[in-house]
């Protein structure tokens, strides 16, 4: 199936940003308009740079360090990503 020239692919956060901006914010995402796109790859690439930086500060802290047990650390991981997707959400995504 051929892609439409004017359709534009986004990353996970760009999408549900721009899914909020349809269904909260309708004046400011037409007020948009063509700067649409750039806008939501900066919300992705904001999103990415954000997750490296949380990643990196909380996986020093010994609540999330290894211990060597399977079932913990993935816990732990589990832990850290969703503490750092809400931080990303609130902070980026669903702003007005």
């Amino acid at each position: 199936m051929a892609r439409n020239i004017s359709e534009q692919a986004y990353g996970k956060y760009g999408t549900l940003a721009k899914i909020y901006l349809e269904e909260h914010e309708p004046a400011r995402y037409w007020a948009l308009g063509k700067d649409l796109p750039e806008y939501l790859h900066g919300i992705d690439r904001q999103a990415e740079d954000m997750y490296d930086t949380i990643y990196a500060k909380l996986s020093g802290l010994d609540k999330y360090k290894r211990t060597g047990d399977y079932l913990t650390d993935v816990r732990r991981e589990n832990d850290m990503r969703r503490q750092i997707e809400e931080e990303i959400l609130t902070e980026l995504v669903y702003v007005k």
